[in-house]
């Protein structure tokens, strides 16, 4: 697709009508959403946020390699994935030159670090706190640091209960705008656009992780349990709480 075929008006002079821009690409692909984005948002203000699963990959190779409109990619290190995520951090950043802009909990390193300072398997006794350093200070801190006029997210409404009425477009608390270009899209939609444009993607998923978090959180998931089934098992918790 090229981005030339969206018609361009800069959002500084744009007085966005959300309820309008929502009819409009409630259906669109993921590409036409996302070319709007690069046509109506100054590049350097339009942010991806990215934890490298497979949804957000696949944006990243429509930004990068389809559109040719590389973006700040905002990663958190929470200092808990899997060795595989961030391998693959790696090798994505490698393969698309990703401009990567990595943010997390200030003052420590790794989780010995992190441990010292705020106490043994923090995410059992206090999971909330947990995600408010690991997650939610680094990303609002990142948004604020990037300048951010809009933030491009890899949710689909199909991942959970709390995200089925989802918006393509929506104002974050900070009133930013917050796209979710695959809104529309299913499981199987994002896993045939890596099968046919080769996108890599964390080896986990083969062994059973459908939704990939932090490694003491997460677990595989069973045939026929939701897709989210391993994330925070038998708490309740749906959500880590950076979209809430």
């Amino acid at each position: 697709m090229s981005v030339t075929s969206v018609a361009a008006t800069p959002l500084s002079s744009l007085e966005l009508n959300l309820e309008l821009l929502n009819r409009e690409f409630d259906q669109a692909s993921p590409a036409k959403i996302l070319g709007w984005c690069v046509l109506n948002i100054p590049n350097h203000r339009l942010i991806q946020t990215s934890a490298f699963n497979v949804d957000d990959l696949v944006i990243t190779d429509i930004l990068y390699r389809e559109l040719g409109r590389p973006i700040p990619v905002l990663f958190l290190e929470t200092l808990h994935h899997f060795p595989e995520t961030l391998e693959l951090v790696q090798k994505v950043d490698s393969q698309y030159s990703l401009q990567l802009h990595t943010y997390q909990t200030p003052g420590v390193n790794s989780r010995a670090e992190f441990a010292a300072l705020y106490g043994e398997q923090l995410w059992d006794t206090d999971v909330s706190k947990f995600h408010q350093l690991t997650k939610i200070e680094p990303l609002q801190r990142g948004l604020e640091e990037l300048q951010t006029l809009a933030w491009i997210t890899g949710r689909r409404r199909d991942q959970a209960v709390t995200r089925a009425n989802m918006p393509v477009f929506e104002l974050d608390s900070a009133r930013r705008l917050k796209v979710n270009p695959l809104a529309s899209w299913t499981r199987a939609d994002s896993w045939a656009y890596v099968a046919e444009h080769h996108v890599p993607y964390n080896p986990l998923h083969d062994r059973g992780y459908a939704s990939i978090g932090d490694e003491p959180l997460t677990t595989p998931v069973a045939p026929g349990e939701d897709e989210r089934a391993g994330r925070w098992r038998g708490t309740g918790k749906t959500e880590c709480g950076i979209h809430i």
